[in-house]
């Protein structure tokens, strides 16, 4: 049993058990679409006696929150931007460092949808077949995206293949958009996202509903994507 052997499988074992792979998560989306809440629900699902804010007295991110959690020998660094209209230029300042995109939309508040339609100029239709999504039958959504984000992305080489999970939130609310409300437009256009795994889910950021389930699809995607965009390896603490 040679020296070399000896030490690949000590180091091996080492890296095991006293480093993660780190990767860092965009949350982007208008203000007030509920991502903060969102990334509080996801710290209080995934870390042990972990004590966030009140929910309830969350306000609009003004810059950037950060946040981060472990699954296994995953970490994950979240950056929550601020949404509103002069802090979006800013958002492609951290694609070339992400490893995944959170898009997280208000499905309750049709009229800023209108208003986000007209300031763009156009929306998308995002639908399963032009994306290869990957859908959770009971939480299936067809929503709105918005053109502009939709195509910096998909035409930045600094976010070539990196996983995309679009978020309609606020499903607990009554007056959120439904499925046949936007299947009126479901087949007038369409949009593909390129070559990324992406997923399209409901949820409700306030009552954490779905919010596990997306997380874990999530870190499925990013280690797919784990030669195309290698994780930072840095130790346990």
């Amino acid at each position: 049993f040679s020296f070399r052997k000896m030490y690949t499988l000590l180091s091996g074992l080492w890296k095991y058990t006293f480093q993660k792979d780190e990767y860092n998560v965009l949350i982007l989306g208008l203000d007030n679409a509920g991502k903060t809440t969102y990334l509080e629900q996801t710290k209080i699902k995934f870390t042990k006696n972990y004590q966030g804010m009140n929910l309830n007295k969350i306000t609009t991110t003004v810059g950037l929150n950060i946040g981060k959690i472990d699954i296994g020998h995953v970490r994950l660094n979240f950056w929550d931007l601020g949404g509103q209209e002069e802090l979006q230029s800013l958002w492609d300042k951290y694609f070339a460092e992400s490893h995944a995109v959170i898009y997280i939309v208000d499905s309750s508040d049709t009229e800023r949808i209108d208003e986000s339609k007209d300031a763009f100029g156009r929306c998308v239709y995002v639908v399963c077949q032009s994306c290869n999504c990957v859908f959770i039958p009971h939480r299936l959504v067809i929503f709105y995206s918005f053109f502009s984000f939709t195509e910096k992305m998909i035409s930045n080489a600094q976010l070539q293949g990196v996983p995309l999970l679009v978020l309609a939130n606020k499903q607990d609310l009554q007056e959120c958009m439904t499925v046949p409300s936007v299947k009126q437009v479901f087949f007038e256009t369409s949009e593909k996202f390129g070559g990324r795994d992406c997923n399209i889910m409901g949820i409700s950021a306030l009552k954490g509903e779905g919010v596990r389930e997306g997380i874990l699809w999530l870190v499925e995607s990013i280690k797919n994507n784990s030669v195309v965009r290698p994780p930072m390896q840095k130790e346990i603490t």
